[in-house]
């Protein structure tokens, strides 16, 4: 009776054996697991932008302008900087002139078509619009009005790094301001584009800057032998027009 048992225990032993060796022979390889790899955005408020070069608006090199406004407005959505727009020293005449804005001047002897910056880093892809206003006609100190003059900015552009899929539907190439009117629009961004930083510049390069900004004077205009100056305000709204 023994001895039955004990062939029955070594064949079952030899069978599980054999069902091993199968199964080990059947795996496959490679073998594949998956893990995660996961980041959070938020938006963005770490200070102001820096200026870009309109030409090759590249976040990663700023430039350095001579003459630098006021520092922009900082934020998720900004405008982080504008030109200034000098017109020179010219001679007073009694007949009808337009005058050019000068370029934008760099640190490093660059020039640069005159332009405003704008930067979406608020990650909703909710759009934005840009107008501006001129409150006020040009003026000297004590308050003496050059009467008549029109500001009109032409070849206005919107330009970035970003993917074109995302550029704003409206870019408005030309301005044409009235003293104490209304918001004049600029550009509308609608949802889903206007992300990243913008430049809505006047002309391509310094070349094509030297005559899209312009100051029309009538020669019966009063000019008094001093500088006039006016103040422009541009105005960046989370609300476009869709």
């Amino acid at each position: 009776m023994m001895k039955k048992e004990t062939i029955l225990v070594a064949t079952m032993l030899f069978s599980m054996a054999v069902s091993t060796t199968f199964v080990s022979a059947a795996e496959v390889y490679p073998k594949e697991y998956n893990t995660d790899g996961t980041i959070t955005f938020e938006a963005g408020d770490e200070g102001i932008t820096p200026p870009v070069d309109p030409e090759d608006p590249d976040p990663n090199v700023p430039v350095d302008p001579v003459d630098p406004p006021s520092p922009g407005t900082g934020g998720a959505l900004s405008i982080d900087y504008g030109s200034k727009f000098k017109f020179g020293t010219q001679k007073i005449s009694t007949a009808d002139k337009t005058y050019y804005a000068s370029a934008d001047e760099m640190t490093d002897g660059s020039k640069k078509p005159t332009y405003v910056q704008v930067t979406d880093k608020r990650g909703t892809l909710s759009g934005w619009k840009l107008s501006v206003a001129q409150p006020e006609q040009f003026k000297t100190a004590s308050g003496d009005e050059l009467v008549g003059a029109q500001l009109k900015f032409t070849k206005g552009q919107a330009v970035s790094l970003v993917d074109p899929t995302y550029t704003p539907e409206t870019v408005n190439s030309e301005l044409t301001l009235t003293p104490g009117g209304n918001n004049t629009l600029a550009i509308n961004a609608k949802s889903g584009t206007g992300v990243g930083t913008w430049v809505y510049r006047f002309g391509a390069n310094e070349n094509e800057n030297k005559d899209a900004v312009q100051l029309s004077v009538p020669g019966t205009s009063v000019k008094l032998a001093q500088q006039y100056s006016t103040k422009l305000v541009w105005t960046l709204e989370d609300t476009p027009n869709n």
